[in-house]
């Protein structure tokens, strides 16, 4: 089964030549190659991102790492704008939606989630439990919350008790907060979930 998905992208600010770049790691392209999924990269256009949707059926979104919230202090209002076009779409459509880091964040942010400053959690590894949860995981945040919304089931915690991973309690969002895309070699576990979150959800609708 061919599955698109559409990614968003981070903004690079590169001052040496007046350009804000969308950009994004290649390794997520190598990931979710290897998990059986067909990358649709999305520009930080709402206008053309919007046009985009109109023309090619994507079958699911991924909202990637990097840049703040505006509201928390980051300097990306193009991406926020965005990212809404793609998470109002896809609960609209029914399609499933995964935000990883910051795209978490967003999920979290967008249904009310206070998100703070939270300490331990840039460039370090740290275990991670839940009810279907218990492994070791990388983190690059510096934002977290440790507590939730009522359509927000929380699967896991770090053990300073910041939220890890939510999941809607019944539309097919869900967030993680470590990068998959930078393990090395990949964990079995993360391409499992991306392939049965995805690809489950495009089956149901065949």
């Amino acid at each position: 089964m061919n599955v698109r998905i559409g990614v968003s992208q981070r903004v690079a600010l590169i001052t040496e030549y007046g350009e804000r770049r969308d950009a994004l790691d290649q390794r997520w392209t190598v990931f979710l190659t290897d998990c059986g999924l067909i990358p649709i990269l999305i520009p930080n256009h709402p206008q053309t991102a919007n046009r985009l949707l109109e023309s090619i059926p994507l079958d699911g979104f991924l909202l990637t790492g990097g840049n703040n919230l505006v509201e928390l202090g980051g300097d990306a209002p193009e991406r926020d704008a965005t990212e809404l076009l793609l998470l109002e779409h896809a609960r609209e459509c029914h399609r499933p939606l995964l935000g990883v880091c910051r795209g978490m964040q967003f999920l979290q942010h967008y249904f009310g989630v206070q998100l703070e400053t939270v300490r331990g959690h840039v460039n370090a590894g740290h275990r991670i439990q839940g009810p279907l949860i218990d492994r070791t995981v990388n983190s690059y945040h510096q934002l977290g919350t440790r507590t939730s919304h009522a359509d927000l089931i929380i699967r896991a915690r770090a053990e300073d008790g910041v939220v890890e991973s939510v999941q809607h309690v019944s539309e097919p969002l869900q967030g993680i907060m470590w990068h998959p895309e930078r393990c090395e070699p990949f964990a079995e576990s993360d391409l499992r979930l991306f392939r049965e979150f995805f690809n489950n959800q495009a089956s149901s609708r065949t």
